[in-house]
């Protein structure tokens, strides 16, 4: 039996698969297992930050195998400390939780804020106010706070304690906050799941004012869009804000799993006990993300911003779009065409891109060559045209 066989007597039917094996790559070119190359703008859905083979990375990786792999949060580690670190110095932030995943840190976030409500107004304010369109994870507590009915559909109840306004519209999420006991008010900057669409600079603003006058802490979700993404380090430098709380996973590894919670003054309530996770600051994937996360400057944050203004003018006026969404290299692209359509076209001539919603969504590394961005959107282009 082959590996596409396999999988399908063997791992559970929860992926609509491409019917593609990918064998082995180099920095944003991927090959498959005939060899045939791609190129890759899609990087494991934001993961691979630096691309595959990252020689930097996996010397970082590697050079922690060799000592230990694991130790456990019953003794201090090293990499843990010093990511953790670098996280609050380049971030202001006081404390990191470290956890597995990006819905792990959402709920050490949904935690976080609902101690600090508990503790400062009372048990009963336990309500976090989440956009409509969002997406935070596939835990049960994370897909209710997801405002996407589409994610509830086979796993009711859910989760009481969230309530979801429109994007954008700062007057439902004050009626909301009259109407409820809230704890937060937990967004994504740009929504990823939803569609790559950016939030109102003026209305985010509106949101932080809201959050200090009803003492609620704001809640960042950069799972997605953290760790240069965005042209920023973190989305949320972009839009001038202080979070009290940043949740990121996904780039920060480098393709290693890891979560982060970062948490500002007011959200810092954690005693001993409160939270853990077995595999929470691994040794390794801190390692690797240190690696990653040393290489985020402003020469790649401005590299970044450069490649995305490229990616949006050659898109913006082309035959057969409809609209160009996101920031940095987070971008939606909606055609005239169906996207899947779109996506197989562009999987036969060599190039990965993947969907969010009805639009192409593209996630290239960070430090993808340019002439290999300038290639692949112009495949991009002409099987948008055609």
């Amino acid at each position: 039996m082959n590996i596409i066989q396999l999988d399908k007597q063997y791992i559970a039917g929860t992926y609509a698969r491409f019917p593609l094996q990918l064998e082995r790559g180099e920095g944003s070119l991927v090959y498959d297992t005939d060899g045939k190359e791609y190129i890759d703008l899609a990087t494991g859905i934001a993961v691979n930050a630096f691309g595959v083979g990252d020689k930097e990375w996996i010397a970082a990786v590697s050079a922690q195998l060799g000592k230990i792999q694991h130790t456990s949060n019953l003794y201090y580690s090293e990499p843990c400390a010093l990511l953790a670190k670098e996280l609050c110095t380049r971030t202001g932030m006081k404390k990191v939780f470290f956890s597995n995943s990006g819905a792990e840190a959402n709920e050490c976030a949904i935690k976080a804020a609902r101690h600090y409500g508990q503790t400062k107004k009372g048990k009963e304010y336990s309500t976090v106010i989440t956009l409509k369109n969002s997406f935070h994870g596939r835990t049960i507590t994370t897909l209710s706070a997801t405002g996407q009915d589409v994610f509830h559909e086979y796993f009711t109840p859910m989760t009481e304690g969230f309530v979801h306004a429109a994007p954008n519209d700062l007057d439902e999420v004050k009626a909301l906050v009259k109407a409820h006991k809230c704890c937060a008010v937990m967004i994504e900057l740009v929504q990823g799941e939803g569609g790559v669409t950016a939030l109102d600079p003026a209305y985010v603003k509106g949101l932080e004012t809201l959050a200090r006058q009803e003492d609620l802490l704001l809640i960042v979700d950069e799972v997605q869009t953290g760790n240069g993404r965005t042209g920023e380090l973190y989305a949320y430098m972009g839009y001038g804000i202080s979070p009290d709380v940043v949740t990121t996973a996904k780039g920060l590894g480098g393709g290693l799993p890891i979560g982060a919670t970062m948490l500002g003054e007011r959200a810092d309530l954690f005693t001993p006990g409160m939270n853990g996770s077995t595999f929470g600051g691994n040794p390794v994937a801190c390692a690797g993300a240190i690696s990653i996360l040393r290489r985020i400057d402003e020469t790649l944050l401005q590299e970044v911003r450069e490649k995305s203004a490229y990616i949006f003018t050659e898109l913006q006026n082309a035959k057969g779009v409809k609209s160009v969404t996101g920031k940095g290299l987070m971008i939606g692209v909606e055609c005239e065409k169906d996207a899947g359509k779109v996506i197989s076209a562009c999987m036969e001539r060599g190039v990965l891109v993947i969907k969010a919603k009805q639009k192409v969504r593209l996630l290239p590394a960070l430090n993808i060559p340019m002439e290999l961005l300038k290639k692949a959107i112009k495949t991009l282009k002409e099987v948008i045209e055609e």
